[in-house]
Parts: C-alpha cells; structure tokens; sequence
C-alpha cells in the first residue's frame, strides 16, 4: 500500500485552475521531493494532502484513508512560522503533545527526547522570540516527529535560512530516512532536492517529470553547464551565447550567463573568441555538471529560482 496515493486531483479559486490532474503516488518510506517555481501548485498540493484544504476534484489517500481521517500520522510543517513567540521551545512542543492525546508523564519523556535530537535540550527553556530562524524551525519540525507520525511534509523548510543552520536542518531530514518515516518535501532548491530518491517537477498545476535525481538529469540530455561573468549583458551577447547552448537556451544570471552544452572544453575557447570580437569581455568563466534546477529551466524555459 502507498503511504500517499494522489488520483487526478484538481483544485479550482474561481476560473484559475491552481492543480491540472495531478496525479502521484509515494510508498512507505520514500523521500520524493516536489520542486517547482512559487505559483507552480505546490503548496496547494501539499496541503490538500496534509488536509488542510480540499480539493475541487479528484482523490487522495494516506494509508489507504481519506486525509482527513488519517491526521493523526501527518507531521505537516508549512512554510510560515507556526511556533508560538511567547513560549518556550518546551512549552511549544508541550502544548503539541497535548493535542495529540499523550499524557503529561509521556509528552515530558517524548519532548525531552525530541529537544535532545534537534540539538536545542540546552535552549529549552527560551521563549522563541530569542531563537534564531534556525533553531526555530528545526523546533517547528520536531512537531512532527512524534511518534505517531508516519508522514511528514516539509513546505520550503529552508528558505530563509544560513547555510549552516540550513544544514543541521536537512541532517535532521536525513537522520529521517530509514526509518520508515515517509518525507515529501516542498521545494524551490535544487540541492535540497537532490537529497530525495525521487524528485516529482511541478509546473502550471501539473506533474511534468519524475524519476530519480540521476536519471532526470541523464534524461534532459544536459552534458555540460558553462557559467560565464561578462561585461556587458544585451540581446546581441545573449544571441552570441545561444549559438553554443542546447535547443540555444541561454539563462541569464546576475553576473551573465549560464549555457548548457555537450563539450565545455570545446566550446569555451570559441565562446570567447566571439564575445570578444563584439566587444565583450569574459571576466570568468566556470564549468559544472547540469543540476536540478538546470533540467527544469530546459524543460519550461522558467527558471526555478534567481540563479546568481
């Protein structure tokens, strides 16, 4: 049995249609990340199946139930904070224990545990006011890892954090896997993405590619990815630029341009030559294999987040 099983799911706000016929299925254990730009459906996604909202059409299953009979194996961390300021990290996970029926002598032994495994025992006795957005959300995770829970859904956990909380929190993630603890993770990133064993790519409302990280960029066809610093940025270096890219897709970045194609080493030298006989100077240049992000900018010529 599935642990999620989504049927041709739709949802509607009015004549915009937010999910197209989405259809997913993710079994016991797995990790499947869902990667997609901001207004791609995601989110929505992810809460209908947590239960928080209802689809307009279509079917979905936790366990082989309905969402709404199955809440209580549902860890469910949206995007915004959900920790109450003016609590203690134990009160937060206190009051939570409550809601899930354990008794006081239990939820303190579960709390106390959950504290020392998210590395915050020693701040448990600070108000959240004085947490740093890290610790704030690895305490808002531990929320859902009660013991009760089965599945848990992590909307965009770390957006907005510093690269070192950003990692404590995806270890806590990985500490996760094998324990038959089924992840879906809501995301724009495609290095948190790369964390799953399968990875769903949402656009418009639709499924438009999945499979493992690997395959999906052997799939796209992607070889090379040359990122190059420029002087100047205008149409003509773009279209200079295209003549070297696969299907001629060029992305522009803050500093220049990302190009994708089958020989860097071949094409770099020639690259600079062109720029330079329009007067366009490469201040550098950098080569690396195509990521997640790469393979969707190919697919929907969108960019899944600002790429610098």
């Amino acid at each position: 049995m599935d642990a999620i099983s989504v049927e041709d799911l739709t949802k509607k706000y009015g004549d915009n249609k937010v999910l197209n016929g989405v259809n997913l299925k993710i079994e016991e254990g797995e990790f499947y990340a869902l990667m997609g730009p901001n207004g791609s459906g995601k989110t929505t996604l992810a809460s209908i199946i947590a239960s928080v909202r209802s689809p307009t059409s279509g079917k979905v299953e936790i366990h082989g139930r309905k969402p709404e009979k199955a809440k209580e194996l549902i860890g469910y961390i949206p995007q915004e904070n959900f920790s109450s300021p003016i609590l203690t990290g134990k009160e937060n996970l206190m009051y939570f224990a409550g809601l899930l029926g354990y008794s006081k002598n239990k939820a303190e032994r579960i709390v106390d545990d959950l504290l020392s495994k998210i590395g915050l025992s020693e701040d448990a006795n600070k108000k959240i006011s004085n947490y740093s957005g890290g610790m704030r959300k690895r305490l808002e995770a531990a929320t859902a890892l009660f013991p009760r829970i089965k599945i848990l859904i992590l909307d965009e956990p770390t957006t907005g954090l510093d690269p070192s909380a950003r990692r404590k929190f995806l270890g806590l993630i990985e500490e996760l896997r094998g324990k038959k603890t089924t992840i879906l993770l809501i995301t724009h990133i495609g290095a948190d993405a790369e964390l799953a064993s399968r990875v769903g790519l949402i656009d418009k409302g639709e499924i438009i590619a999945e499979d493992e990280p690997e395959k999906l960029k052997k799939a796209s066809g992607l070889k090379d990815v040359i990122d190059i610093e420029t002087t100047i940025k205008s149409d003509k270096v773009a279209n200079v630029l295209s003549k070297f890219s696969e299907k001629q897709r060029v992305l522009e970045t803050d500093v220049g341009y990302r190009v994708y194609c089958k020989d860097a080493e071949e094409s770099i030298p020639e690259i600079v030559r062109f720029l330079d006989a329009i007067g366009c100077k490469t201040t550098k240049v950098e080569t690396e294999k195509p990521s997640l992000e790469d393979v969707f900018f190919q697919l929907t010529e969108k960019m899944v987040r600002e790429v610098s």
